[in-house]
């Protein structure tokens, strides 16, 4: 028969395939019958596993540049793990105590009981759990409980003092569901120094380890802090509803966000817990441990906040306050007027989150002036002036004032006969541009009197004013009369010329945004992105949300503009910006108040011919427009030499300091 080179080729193809085969699967042998020998054969020996919890990195939070708001760093834990205890827990437990009451070093104790005889529930703590966990009547004492605790812990052989310190200890632990699948962490965050001398006493203390553990660190304990937020622990009261965190996979142990940023961001922060896995022979020792699930670490929250104009309005803002003898706080925003993303939200007084609790008394002392409110987004104040744009969109959409129409000012507004407010001024016949640029009431008591209250109101709302901005954090709504009808005269006057009604900084920028793109209101926002940890995957682009749109006319948007250009050419704005090297279209305000001075309130967007951000300036008691000028350049300053410095610095994917 003759030789067929055809048919002899895919005979090596498979003998090649055969010899492939037998080396993989000798290379496996090899590797699990030596490499992993001990390993397999005490899997293979165990007659039971147990399986626990694999704690996940939080995710960070960024700013819109990669610099660090909200980071992760590495501490040192103290924890039980219940697969490993084999000796006397309470001497383990006092030993313990022992030791870092030795080195000043806390340990955490949520008994509520003082600490020593005679016995007293502790006030404002949850007694009526500890009551239920025992099992007693309602009525029952602190002493019953501690007795009840004497004889459930075994306690009998040890002192009255040693009874309460590992009472506490081991209450919490049945608070906290300790078991194999949930370990006790005893201590936080404990000194290195302290970490070494566990590590060398590990032997003796049998089921207790010292572990890594990710801690969130703010690299700035003074930026943003009541937009960021902080994480804390589990209360007691939530961990008992177990729909919000029990029953979603959290441990009593763990740190949850508990406002700003790190508790609307939760459920993208949190990580996925992974787990380990141990092997145990028949006497329940532990043969082996074994990852069986890795913990994917929590996504990275990138923020539309840019760190350095954060830094410069909170500074700026700061020094404008305390130069004014009146002022007693403000607040400053700024927004991109085609997102709605904010890019920072100042406030002072402000507080610095590392001293949180040492100073809390003194934060929530009335004469300190309310440092704990974010009046950028909760603050409401009478805005002033600055609602006249939104007066004269409605008069002439509403075809009651026509383009080049003059109104005279006379200082007294009579058409009323029990209301007759004043104009600042006597400013003659004037145009509208006119009557924006030196912000004459009398103009604007006639545009609204025509439009009338009801009408007004609903152009506030379309311009976001009285309504919630939609921002990721809690915000006011701030507040908006709703007239059933034009009502009496002088209200619609007084709302006319931003009196009556109160809105927040945030919705004042957000208002001067809809104004400058032309009248697509956004929601406002404060996250640009949400990626992996890493960064190498993005889940949510952050693109802008468009609430609604106002209908307003080029011609009409052409008008209104020029008169705030000339605000800050030849207005009330000159004397801040009437050199500014960038054209600014701007309004200023000054707000009457129940007590004090009056409210500073301006308002700007920029470039003028093609707009980028809208600010608002809020001072309180500054007394007037003018005050707020300064501080409204320091942030354009800001915002201008930030974007120069950025061009041609890019930065995919990775995190500055």
């Amino acid at each position: 028969m003759p030789f067929n080179r055809k048919r002899q080729v895919p005979l090596v193809v498979l003998a090649i395939l055969l010899v492939l085969l037998i080396v993989l699967y000798s290379a496996r042998l090899y590797y699990i019958q030596v490499k992993k020998a001990d390993e397999y054969s005490s899997v293979a020996g165990s007659t039971s596993t147990l399986t626990t919890v694999l704690k996940a990195p939080r995710g960070e939070i960024i700013d819109c540049n990669g610099r660090k708001i909200a980071v992760n760093r590495d501490g040192y834990n103290i924890v039980f793990n219940k697969a490993y205890v084999k000796d006397d827990l309470n001497d383990i437990i006092l030993a313990l105590i022992n030791l870092l009451k030795k080195n000043k070093t806390p340990y955490i104790d949520k008994l509520p009981i003082s600490e020593t005889a005679p016995y007293k529930f502790k006030k404002d703590e949850n007694t009526e759990k500890l009551i239920k966990t025992f099992d007693l009547a309602h009525y029952a004492t602190a002493q019953n409980c501690v007795d009840q605790m004497i004889k459930e812990y075994e306690l009998e052989d040890y002192s009255s003092y040693e009874q309460r310190l590992i009472m506490g200890v081991r209450y919490t632990m049945q608070i906290s569901d300790f078991s194999v699948s949930y370990p006790y962490t005893f201590a936080e965050d404990i000194p290195t120094e302290l970490m070494r001398k566990i590590s060398e006493s590990e032997f003796l203390l049998s089921g207790v380890s010292v572990e890594v553990a990710p801690f969130r660190e703010y690299p700035d304990t003074a930026l943003a802090v009541n937009l960021i937020g902080s994480v804390g622990p589990i209360y007691e009261d939530d961990w008992e509803d177990g729909e919000k965190y029990k029953s979603r996979g959290y441990s009593f142990n763990d740190k949850v966000g508990k406002s700003g940023i790190e508790y609307y961001g939760e459920e993208q922060l949190r990580g996925t817990d992974g787990e380990i896995t141990y092997y145990l022979d028949a006497e329940g020792n532990i043969l082996q441990s074994v990852i069986t699930k890795k913990p994917v670490s929590g996504k990275t929250i990138m923020l539309s906040l840019d760190k350095r104009i954060q830094k410069t309005a909170q500074n700026a803002l700061k020094d404008t306050v305390r130069g004014l003898p009146t002022a007693t706080g403000g607040a400053a925003v700024m927004i991109e007027v085609n997102t709605g993303k904010v890019l920072c939200a100042a406030n002072y007084p402000t507080y610095d989150s590392a001293n949180l609790g040492k100073d809390y008394e003194k934060l929530t002392d009335p004469a300190a002036h309310s440092p704990l409110t974010n009046r950028a987004f909760c603050g409401v104040y009478p805005i002033g002036s600055t609602i006249k744009p939104i007066v004269a969109t409605a008069a002439i959409e509403n075809n009651h004032y026509y383009q080049g129409e003059y109104i005279t000012c006379v200082h007294t507004y009579d058409y009323f006969d029990d209301y007759k407010p004043s104009c600042m001024h006597r400013h003659g016949s004037i145009a509208l541009k006119t009557a924006l640029s030196k912000s004459c009431n009398y103009f604007f008591f006639e545009l609204g009197r025509r439009v009338g209250a009801v009408k007004l109101t609903d152009y506030f709302k379309q311009f976001g004013l009285g309504v919630k901005t939609g921002v990721e954090v809690d915000d006011s709504a701030g507040i908006l009369t709703e007239p059933k009808s034009n009502g009496f005269g002088g209200d619609t006057l007084q709302i006319s010329i931003g009196q009556l009604n109160a809105f927040t900084p945030l919705q004042l920028a957000n208002y001067g945004a809809t104004f400058a793109n032309g009248g697509t209101h956004y929601r406002a926002s404060l996250i640009k992105q949400i990626s992996s940890y890493d960064m190498s995957q993005t889940f949510d682009d952050g693109k802008a949300d468009v609430l609604n749109k106002v209908s307003i006319k080029p011609s009409t948007l052409k008008a209104i503009k020029e008169g705030m250009l000339s605000v800050t050419v030849d207005g009330t704005g000159r004397a801040a910006l009437g050199d500014y090297p960038i054209k600014i279209g701007g309004k200023t305000g000054t707000a009457q108040t129940n007590q004090g001075a009056d409210h500073s309130t301006f308002i700007v967007f920029a470039p003028y011919d093609k707009p980028q951000i809208a600010i608002s300036v809020v001072l309180e008691h500054g007394n007037s427009g003018f005050s707020s000028g300064t501080l409204v350049r320091k942030l354009l300053d800001s915002y201008f030499t930030t974007v120069e410095n950025r061009k041609g610095e890019t930065i995919p994917n990775k995190v500055l300091s």
